[in-house]
């Protein structure tokens, strides 16, 4: 799980790169930094490059197969020529009236439900466009210690801070609070006020995140307040109501402005001498804890923290769910985890295992797919069971203790497994790469299924999460440097493409054919050697008039002469193409492979 979140955000950068639009974004996130006003941001909203950036993003996302009131999913605009796409976004822009959304009740483990917004798909391309130019100017604003929902920070970061405030400033008492549903009451004005102050001072933009917000809920009616769950934009719309919270409570000891200029070692102790309170904040999304040196502060903040939020905000907290917890005494919950202060060699350090909802969570989890394995026996269910281990294992593997937990969770499961699995089970190992790479120490007992050796679920070790390095960033050069390495090589050619979209063709064709020559690295499939503009084809694996699609897998980029190649039926064009290309047999098993699917002949060496 998490080397795919590493490639999800490297993806991300690409895709931006892909239409030349990065600048942009920096441009916007530096113009930010300096409290520039921006009353003209649709000039980036509609341009053609942002919407077909929002397209391919929306395409890549797993819910884009998901319909809306209109039965419509993202293959709707698969045979759109690219102009007639573009200008059809423009045009919804220029006098946007939202659908309504779809309202779908999501269960959750307290057997309760949770309501989910999904706007019709293209809603959702156009707050895809909003979100990509508003995203640059409310990450140069926003805290550094907010979490949830932002650009390279996860959870994991959160409970790494949380371990630091515990073990390093020796914090010892946490103040939760739990907002009273919060996602259902954001006030529609406040929302667009602190957009306003944030310098988003564009009156159409901000008309048109109203509409969003005042978009009608399928069997519910307009809302009156509440951003929707579900929708692209909620959560930075849900960041930008909390970010007020987040400077207030950090101005009162974290960025409090000091007379003379201290390095913070020195800022700390002067602070200390005066009547200030001692706190920090660790936030995601509405999920967050206020560290604090004593009871007395706590509760203080506490009390501060509940006015606060229903004067300025308008949001009241759950008495029920909300409280003050001394860490030497108590564990505190948040993301899955439960964290304590245990004495060890003279102080108190973090003790962390999973939460009993998140252990309980994991075991029926398991459980429900080793039924699914037992009704359908095959190497495909096998392996969303190990997809299910390794990703509670990611998740759960920085809390200090989680050995102890998956011992449990093992104990519970395993059972379940030898008696619903036991006549599928072979005796016969089949290690995996993954399985010898993550698993290969482990000695415990191997359990085969259709060639599949299931991992070990017992098997997870602590590894210490890593602390958000406020370096990275996707609006900065040497933020980005330290995500991934920028694109070499064949930028040149992406460019060119992006210089040479036609009109005529459609918006998948367009968006393949540029991911398509990152994924062979510029290079040709038939002789591996580098592409050049002037001498670079997109082919059909199959044809278009045999009823080949656009779709990525459907095709590939090849030279010229290789092109000519595949396509040739004349002896002597063969022979005089074989001899250009001089190919290994690798080169030429792969000419074959495509001709077979044109309907020509096998080349014989």
């Amino acid at each position: 799980m998490e080397e795919s979140l590493k490639l999800e955000k490297r993806q991300l950068l690409r895709n931006n790169e892909y239409y030349t639009i990065q600048g942009t974004f920096d441009n916007l996130y530096n113009q930010s930094c300096n409290n520039k006003k921006f009353t003209d941001l649709m000039q980036y909203i509609t341009s053609k490059n942002n919407i077909l950036l929002a397209y391919r993003n929306i395409k890549k996302n797993k819910g884009s197969t998901t319909f809306g009131t209109d039965n419509l999913d993202i293959s709707y605009f698969k045979d759109m020529k690219t102009d007639k796409f573009v200008t059809r976004i423009r045009n919804k822009l220029a006098d946007y009236i939202p659908k309504s959304i779809r309202r779908v009740e999501i269960p959750k483990p307290n057997g309760k439900t949770r309501p989910l917004g999904i706007p019709c798909i293209e809603d959702r391309i156009i707050q895809q466009c909003i979100k990509q130019v508003l995203e640059p100017i409310c990450e140069a604003k926003f805290h550094k210690h907010s979490y949830g929902f932002r650009p390279n920070r996860s959870t994991s970061h959160a409970i790494a801070r949380s371990m630091y405030l515990m073990n390093i400033n020796k914090l010892h008492y946490v103040v939760d609070i739990d907002i009273k549903g919060f996602f259902d009451n954001v006030n529609h004005s406040k929302l667009k006020k602190q957009m306003w102050n944030l310098g988003i001072q564009d009156k159409n933009l901000l008309s048109i995140i109203g509409k969003i917000l005042k978009s009608e809920i399928q069997g519910i009616g307009i809302p009156t307040k509440g951003t929707p769950q579900g929708g692209i934009i909620s959560p930075l719309l849900s960041n930008i109501v909390l970010n007020e919270l987040d400077w207030w409570i950090s101005s009162q000891w974290e960025t409090f402005e000091t007379k003379h200029s201290y390095t913070q070692n020195n800022k700390d102790k002067a602070l200390k001498k005066t009547n200030l309170k001692e706190i920090f904040l660790v936030r995601y999304a509405d999920d967050f804890k206020i560290f604090c040196r004593d009871y007395k502060t706590a509760q203080k903040i506490y009390n501060a923290t509940k006015i606060w939020l229903k004067e300025r905000l308008d949001l009241d907290i759950s008495p029920d769910k909300s409280k003050i917890t001394n860490l030497r005494k108590n564990y505190t919950e948040f993301l899955g985890f439960k964290l304590t202060l245990k004495p060890k060699r003279g102080k108190y350090v973090c003790q962390s295992r999973m939460c009993d909802k998140a252990k309980k969570n994991t075991v029926d989890k398991l459980k429900k797919q080793i039924k699914k394995i037992q009704k359908h026996c095959n190497g495909i269910e096998v392996n969303k069971l190990n997809s299910m281990i390794l990703g509670s294992h990611n998740y759960y593997n920085s809390a200090t203790n989680v050995s102890l937990d998956f011992r449990e969770i093992n104990f519970l499961v395993i059972k379940t497994l030898e008696i619903r699995l036991r006549s599928y089970i072979s005796d016969k190992p089949k290690f995996s790469k993954t399985y010898e790479r993550l698993y290969g120490n482990y000695n415990g007992k191997i359990r085969t299924i259709h060639d599949v050796t299931i991992f070990p679920i017992y098997g997870c070790k602590t590894k210490p999460p890593m602390s958000f390095s406020q370096d990275i960033c996707n609006y900065t050069k040497l933020g980005r440097e330290k995500i991934h390495k920028n694109l070499r090589g064949y930028k040149h050619l992406i460019n060119h493409l992006l210089r040479t979209t036609n009109g005529n063709k459609t918006a998948e064709f367009d968006d393949n054919r540029i991911s398509l020559i990152a994924g062979q690295q510029g290079k040709c499939y038939i002789t591996g050697l580098d592409l050049e503009i002037d001498n670079m084809e997109c082919h059909h694996k199959k044809q278009k008039c045999d009823g080949g699609t656009n779709e990525y897998k459907n095709l590939v980029w090849i030279c010229g002469e290789a092109h000519k190649l595949i396509h040739s039926t004349k002896q002597d064009t063969i022979n005089k193409y074989l001899g250009l290309l001089s190919l290994d047999e690798k080169g030429l098993n792969r000419v074959n492979s495509l001709r077979k699917l044109v309907g020509n002949s096998v080349i014989f060496n």
